[in-house]
């Protein structure tokens, strides 16, 4: 599929700007096809650490990431591990952090040495086996820096940007290490949109700790609720229909998402379709708090992601290339 052409019939407009995003300065979208799985070298140690840290941080994707092949695994992990620590310096105290965060950036796309760091030599590794586009890198570390001076969103539009940079970003250079055939950038860019949207609804309060709103303000004011009201952690009608709005928002993406795995190599579909319906299920605990995301955070139980094992292999299994989409 040329999403120039032919997705503009079935897109959004912001979802269009996005993939001129993704595009980079090359142009074009696959810019940096996968070279292939090659041994990146003695590096065990440094990947058991991203592995460690992926583990740490999020038990859904670590648990996806265990049904991918071992090199494709320790090379995800090693993408998930560098994101992470980049997040992790945004939240760090003082005013470094920005500074601290463009020298990630910096060695993460190749502009400065990785050093001895063991998260930025497995990435670097990982990187260059797999002929990883750096501008990918380079968007996340943007988004995040533009995030010290988080201000909010007044639109989705705006707020689906961000989420293109955070989110995003991952899944376009984690498809290069899965492979693929046609393209599926448009599904990876829902898919990172619907997973950070996901993410704002379950921390709202945590956010609110930290001085940020990531809803946007259209919506705020659409439904009545105010920030005063966000602070309290009150859970009303008002507050119940923002969050089914955006529910049934994060849902859609989730939907539209889907149809992308198809174009994924075989042996990394099971991985990527057990991240989407685990991870669309949290939205399914927010629902079963009636909303309220302020005295807890909504998980998925261990129990649970079990008894999706079965929906998730057949559908991994079932998974076609979208109709009209290159084979």
């Amino acid at each position: 599929m040329n999403p120039a052409t032919s997705a503009a019939e079935t897109t959004e407009g912001w979802e269009l700007a996005l993939l001129v995003l993704a595009r980079g300065e090359g142009g074009t979208a696959l810019a940096g096809q996968a070279r292939g799985a090659h041994d990146p070298g003695d590096l065990d140690a440094a990947f058991a650490r991203c592995a460690a840290v992926t583990k740490e941080h999020s038990r859904t994707f670590y648990t996806a990431t265990r049904l991918l092949p071992a090199d494709k695994r320790r090379a995800v992990r090693a993408l998930y591990a560098y994101c992470r620590v980049a997040d992790d310096i945004v939240d760090e105290p003082g005013e470094e952090r920005e500074a601290r965060l463009r020298q990630w950036g910096q060695a993460g796309t190749g502009a400065a040495p990785a050093g001895d760091d063991p998260v930025l030599q497995a990435w670097a590794a990982t990187r260059d086996a797999y002929g990883i586009p750096a501008h990918f890198a380079g968007q996340l570390v943007e988004a995040l820096a533009d995030d010290l001076g988080h201000r909010g969103y007044d639109t989705f539009d705006e707020l689906a940007r961000y989420c293109y940079g955070v989110a995003s970003t991952v899944g376009l250079m984690s498809m290069r290490i899965i492979g693929w055939s046609g393209d599926p950038s448009l599904y990876a860019i829902r898919l990172g949109v619907a997973m950070q949207l996901t993410n704002i609804l379950r921390d709202v309060a945590e956010d609110w700790r930290n001085g940020r709103v990531y809803l946007p303000r259209e919506d705020l004011e659409r439904f009545g609720v105010t920030n005063d009201q966000i602070g309290a952690g009150r859970v009303d009608d008002r507050w119940r229909a923002l969050m089914q709005f955006q529910v049934a928002r994060a849902r859609r993406l989730y939907a539209g998402a889907r149809p992308g795995v198809g174009l994924l190599h075989r042996d990394g579909r099971l991985a990527v379709t057990a991240a989407l319906e685990l991870y669309s299920r949290i939205l399914d605990e927010i629902e079963r708090r009636d909303y309220d995301v302020f005295t807890g955070r909504a998980s998925v139980p261990g129990w649970r992601r079990v008894a999706l094992l079965p929906l998730v292999a057949w559908r991994a299994y079932r998974a076609k290339p979208p109709k009209g989409a290159e084979a």
